[in-house]
């Protein structure tokens, strides 16, 4: 059983889960790349779009249900594909439990170290996220299955860019074995937090880098994070038609994440995808690219006719997710914010933080007069800085 470690904001659940994860998984999930610019501006851009509150006519109910790809959900917060979430020994099965628990879905990914039929058992509203890894009967094979077991849908995520590079230095990447000279190397860390390393002993298993979803040719020759990381490096990057070639051979629910300009937003609709998230990968793309919510108007008035957008990048309070809402998002991405409520109280923790967006979404609703998210628009936001918004390329 895990003790519930409770906290009040996400600021304070980031504060906890520093303290409890050795240094490497704590640096891998603050991650960003090069001077880390863009991760910052992901959650500064917030601070520069206020609200006018109201002191008449407040609304008695608040209606924060959506839907995406034609699954329902009870707030308009899904829970991010994030891989390796061998942070706690909750992982992603936990995580989907807690989503369940707010009526939401969640994003497996394929770098993810529980397997999808695992989260299928505590939640059905699971899409599956997939990588262009390997061979094109290997990608075939991995759609296929994900559609067979029952994934409500497939997000393709395009927006990786290879840059390794931290000015704060590089956390190794996850082994291929755990062999002795890999214990060893980690060893360290991880007795270092006694706490987070018995977490696992007391579950009997050790943090885990294997990575089920991505299980190639043969189920029982799972890779490991490291060895699939490698493959995934060798692997050409696909063309429109590739993505296109997979969206017809999925048939169902599609979402190409990553989009950051109207022409990349425009190929996606033409492609035949449901839905696109306007998405900077937190950081881990090009460093100095501007924060989604910038350019997030831009693209829902370019394509949102056409299809439903969805945004993250640096969400971390309710108002946050109002103030995508606003910008036209119809849901949105959490996921830093989720594995620091995992990292400290693992189901329990990812749970509290659904309830502090929650509720955060509720009060903002509350305070600006408004009794449903459908009845936000841009006209709801205070524009603090005259610089705000950015064009995105067309």
């Amino acid at each position: 059983m895990t003790t519930r470690v409770p906290f009040k904001n996400l600021a304070e659940a980031e504060r906890l889960a520093k303290r409890r994860l050795p240094k490497p998984v704590w640096l891998a999930i603050k991650a960003g790349n090069e001077q880390g610019l863009t991760p910052a501006d992901n959650e500064r851009a917030f601070t520069e779009l206020g609200f006018s509150p109201t002191v008449f006519e407040r609304p008695t109910s608040f209606d924060t249900s959506t839907s995406i790809m034609g699954t329902k959900v009870d707030i308009p917060v899904i829970v991010s594909p994030v891989g390796a979430q061998a942070i706690h020994p909750d992982g992603e099965v936990g995580a989907a439990r807690a989503a369940a628990r707010h009526g939401t879905a969640m994003g497996l990914s394929s770098w993810a170290t529980d397997p999808l039929s695992e989260l299928l058992k505590v939640n059905q509203d699971v899409f599956f996220q997939l990588y262009w890894v390997g061979s094109k009967a290997d990608i075939e094979k991995r759609v296929v299955d994900a559609k067979e077991q029952g994934a409500k849908g497939l997000i393709v995520t395009l927006d990786w860019s290879h840059t390794p590079r931290r000015d704060w230095g590089v956390p190794p990447a996850p082994p291929s074995n755990m062999g002795l000279k890999t214990m060893m190397t980690f060893g360290p860390s991880a007795l270092a937090r006694p706490r987070w390393f018995s977490k696992f002993l007391v579950r009997g298993r050790i943090p885990d880098v294997k990575v089920p979803n991505l299980w190639g040719r043969d189920k029982r020759d799972i890779p490991t994070f490291g060895t699939a990381w490698g493959e995934f490096e060798r692997t050409p990057a696909p063309t429109w038609d590739d993505i296109k070639w997979i969206r017809e051979l999925w048939g169902g629910p599609f979402m190409v994440k990553g989009i950051n300009t109207i022409r990349d937003a425009r190929l996606a609709a033409d492609l035949g995808a449901d839905a696109i998230s306007v998405s900077n990968h937190g950081g881990n793309n090009i460093d100095g690219s501007p924060s989604p919510l910038r350019y997030l108007p831009y693209i829902v008035e370019a394509v949102g006719d056409r299809i439903e957008v969805m945004a993250d990048g640096g969400v971390r309070r309710g108002s946050d997710v109002v103030k995508m809402l606003a910008l036209g998002a119809k849901a949105v991405f959490i996921g830093r914010a989720y594995l620091y409520g995992l990292a400290v109280s693992g189901e329990a923790g990812v749970h509290d933080v659904l309830d502090i967006l929650r509720n955060g979404i509720r009060e903002t609703l509350y305070g600006i007069g408004k009794s449903s998210i459908h009845e936000l628009s841009r006209d709801d936001l205070m524009v603090l800085n005259g610089d705000f918004f950015v064009p995105p390329t067309q």
